[in-house]
């Protein structure tokens, strides 16, 4: 399983930079925590639609300049959004502009209502796992190489640059998110440092992690280098029950864990987390 590792997600649902900011700067101070995330969401997913919430990859460089030592990524960066060689060259800028702390934060995007009403194409999920497919690996090879041509059925490079190189070699790790286990286990299989568990009970990770680990025997990869995280909601007036939870999922074999804040967030909740939750779990 390895080292359990924490971080805080401020989500922007709601927020003000300035609050996420303080959350950021708390984290970054805080030993206790070794990454922190935004989230990539057009509009709020909480509560109400309707209020504020900045763009994740603007505000992750901003956070990069803000900070000195913490972890930072988008869980998850929908792929649906972006060209994949956009992208590559926003998560190539964050980790260079923050010293090589960037972790590549991906999935295949879901969101309904921001697809509808942005006049962006939500696809089908076959076409859009296919096009994520493409597009991680477009990503690794932007990445690596010094030019990349790629005829993809959805994308297609020729003669792509990709200047600089990303600070961490020989790429930033890949966090891939979601469950689904004919496609995104076996893209996670192939592709992901980091699996990312999208929800449910223990039973469900145990599952889906046995998928995910006969999709790496189908490719000869290791299982143990994939290491397994979760996102925890927090509810401010009873902590005990993200550490109940995050107890159970431990023992399972997550080792990533993303404690999920929502706005307005307390003025000492990353002291709080770390004190009352990250010592109860960690031990």
């Amino acid at each position: 399983m390895g080292r359990l590792s924490f971080g805080v997600k401020a989500a922007q649902g709601h927020a003000t930079y300035e609050e996420m900011l303080r959350v950021w700067k708390d984290a970054d101070r805080n030993d206790a925590f070794d990454h922190s995330w935004t989230y990539d969401h057009l509009a709020p997913v909480q509560k109400d639609l309707d209020g504020a919430c900045l763009d994740g990859w603007m505000l992750l460089m901003a956070m990069a300049t803000e900070t000195q030592r913490i972890r930072m990524g988008v869980m998850v960066t929908g792929n649906t959004y972006r060209h994949p060689g956009v992208l590559a060259k926003m998560a190539t800028t964050v980790d260079v502009v923050s010293g090589g702390r960037l972790d590549f934060g991906v999935g295949a995007g879901w969101n309904e209502y921001e697809h509808h009403s942005m006049g962006i194409p939500l696809y089908a999920p076959g076409e859009r796992l296919r096009r994520f497919e493409e597009a991680c690996e477009i990503w690794k090879r932007l990445f690596t190489q010094h030019l990349t041509d790629f005829d993809g059925q959805h994308y297609q490079l020729q003669e792509a640059r990709h200047e600089p190189k990303p600070i961490q070699k020989p790429h930033p790790p890949f966090i891939i998110g979601g469950n689904g286990e004919k496609m995104t286990l076996r893209i996670a299989a192939k592709y992901a440092d980091i699996w990312s568990f999208n929800g449910g009970d223990i039973d469900t990770f145990k599952h889906k992690v046995n998928v995910l680990h006969q999709h790496c025997a189908d490719i000869g990869r290791d299982p143990s280098e994939i290491r397994l995280s979760m996102q925890s909601r927090v509810d401010y007036d009873n902590l005990q029950t993200a550490i109940d939870q995050l107890n159970e999922f431990t023992a399972a074999g997550i080792s990533h864990i993303i404690l999920y804040l929502q706005a307005p967030f307390p003025a000492d909740i990353v002291d709080r987390l770390a004190e009352e939750v990250v010592q109860q779990v960690a031990t």
